[in-house]
């Protein structure tokens, strides 16, 4: 076998910082793509393995971990989290001879302070677009999800996600007759409805870039940091009042301290947005 796994023995666990190391897995070669997700995901369970960003707002806890390695001469090559779990989970590529080793990390939590999203002065193609092929001179498709697209604007980017087959979003007709108890109840519907959907979009669009926005791929699912942007109930009950669906639901809307605008949106029909304005 070219890889082994390494647990951290028994009593008294290794840490790194506030972490606590879980174990290791080593290979006597590169790891192959597919290999290397493998490896991730028969640790992380099946959660989503989310790529941080050396220039993206840095936790604290995290850091604790990657602070030495980044002065010293053996730096990491990708650093991953996990948040689906009761504590988070980071996984750290870093070379060792001719071959690599994941090293896994526990975390108690993320603990950045939310701060203002904003989309970074500089953007290369060669490092946002690492996951999609170019495909003339204006648009990228993703190289796994044909689906998956970007047009640059003369401003910003237009990215897109069609998932064909998808039912249309159910909009409740007699919603404005329903007693509290059963308005309520379709709102959290909706309102879960909603979130799921958001939490595709972030992974379509913003876990398939790299290096567009300071907030860390997880900190887009954190309440803290998003929950002023998020579409609001009371929003949501007025488009149930009426009773027909707008020609797109507005889930996430963020303007920057700059001005950039960041606008997530949905037709209930399977397609899906993410616009930003610079």
């Amino acid at each position: 076998m070219n890889s082994a796994l390494w647990a951290a023995p028994k009593g008294k666990p290794y840490t790194a910082g506030s972490a606590k190391v879980i174990g290791a897995v080593e290979s006597k070669t590169a790891f192959s793509g597919e290999r290397l997700f493998a490896t991730l995901d028969s640790v992380g369970g099946t959660g989503t393995w989310m790529e941080w960003d050396v220039n993206g707002e840095k936790d604290p806890s995290l850091m604790g971990i990657l602070d030495p390695m980044l002065k010293g001469t053996n730096k990491p090559e990708m650093v991953w989290v996990i948040t689906e779990r009761q504590k988070p989970l980071v996984a750290v590529l870093l070379p060792k001879g001719k071959g690599e080793t994941i090293l896994f990390y526990e975390l108690p939590s993320l603990d950045a302070k939310p701060v203002p999203l904003s989309i970074n002065p500089v953007l290369h193609p060669e490092v946002v677009f690492r996951d999609y092929r170019q495909v003339s001179d204006k648009e990228y498709v993703h190289r796994d999800k044909d689906n998956l697209k970007v047009k640059l604007l003369p401003s910003g980017m237009l990215f897109t996600y069609e998932k064909k087959g998808e039912d249309p979003l159910y909009m409740v007709a007699d919603y404005a007759t329903k007693d509290p108890a059963e308005k309520n109840s379709i709102l959290t519907d909706y309102e879960d409805y909603f979130k799921y959907e958001y939490s595709l979009m972030l992974r379509a669009f913003v876990q398939s870039v790299r290096g567009v926005f300071n907030w860390q791929p997880w900190h887009w699912y954190m309440p803290a940091w998003n929950a002023k942007f998020m579409i609001k109930r009371a929003e949501l009950e007025s488009i149930l009042v009426r009773g027909v669906a707008p020609s797109f639901f507005r889930l996430f809307k963020a303007t920057t301290p700059a001005g950039e605008s960041i606008e997530f949106r949905t037709n209930g029909n399977g397609y899906s947005e993410l616009e930003i304005r610079k």
